[in-house]
């Protein structure tokens, strides 16, 4: 079984191999119309030079920005997202329009918030309540310019709360029923569904019209596709026969050279014409 849905790259973990402003361009090279960023900045709110060279590095590309990160602290070290974290809440509320800016500017209408790790100084309880109130604020915002907040389970973060799709529902129904706010959806990120051990197949049949946007991995490790056990390409064919018409973001570590490790898609398939 096979789908027709549209794949857009994610720069952030693809095309490492040059320095970022060229990845856009790369991408387009490689057949792709379509990427996606984490945050692509240090720190919650870039300078006008930093993001006016972020946006005209997309557009000289000739391609979409289909996602975008809000700021979610040091990714290297460990911090997976500020929306929960009482002592940087500023930032977030910050980052909010800056983020959204630089998506409007680009067309861009999908931003992903990570939830933020647990926080020993703080009960579960407080963490969530911000998280609902900051979840809000964001979409809120969003919805200015026609955009839907992003939540997303992770696997790989012992401290990250949100695991399974279930989790994430949960989180939205509470945040649209407080703030009276509809446009946030489930980023199902299949392998994070998968490695936590999810049944992905049961929240495809389920969800499918709560998934905003996609994004995949194989595994074990997080590779391309081909290269583990996932039955990606029944799961996506299950999404596109359930409605799903959006994105499927490849969201993996190449296990040869970026180039080399799209052989598993057809050029045909890739959003431009060969």
């Amino acid at each position: 079984m096979s789908h027709a849905l549209r794949h857009a790259v994610n720069c952030s973990i693809l095309f490492t191999e040059l320095p970022l402003l060229e990845r856009p361009a790369a991408a387009r090279e490689a057949g792709f119309g379509a990427v996606e960023f984490w945050w692509p900045f240090a720190g919650a709110v870039p300078s006008d030079h930093e993001a006016d060279a972020f946006v005209t590095a997309i557009q000289d590309a000739g391609v979409q920005l289909v996602g975008l990160n809000f700021f979610a602290g040091d990714m290297p070290a460990g911090d997976r997202g500020l929306v929960s974290w009482p002592k940087r809440t500023g930032e977030f509320r910050d980052n909010i329009d800056a983020t959204l800016g630089i998506g409007e500017r680009l067309g861009c209408r999908a931003f992903n918030a990570l939830y933020g790790n647990r926080d020993d100084a703080h009960s579960a309880s407080e963490q969530d309540e911000l998280a609902a109130e900051n979840l809000g604020l964001a979409a809120s915002a969003a919805a200015r310019i026609d955009a839907t907040i992003l939540i997303e389970p992770v696997s790989g973060a012992e401290r990250y709360p949100l695991r399974t799709a279930a989790e994430v529902l949960s989180v939205i129904d509470r945040v649209q029923t407080e703030y009276g706010v509809q446009n946030l959806g489930l980023l199902a990120d299949l392998y994070h569904l998968a490695v936590n051990g999810d049944d992905v197949d049961r929240v495809v049949a389920e969800h499918t019209d709560r998934i905003a946007h996609v994004q995949i991995a194989d595994a074990p490790g997080r590779n391309e596709p081909g290269t583990g056990s996932l039955p990606l390409d029944r799961q996506l064919a299950a999404l596109e026969s359930g409605g799903y018409a959006g994105w499927v973001s490849l969201e993996y570590k190449p296990s040869t050279t970026t180039p080399e490790s799209f052989g598993w898609l057809p050029r045909e398939r890739r959003g431009l014409p060969a």
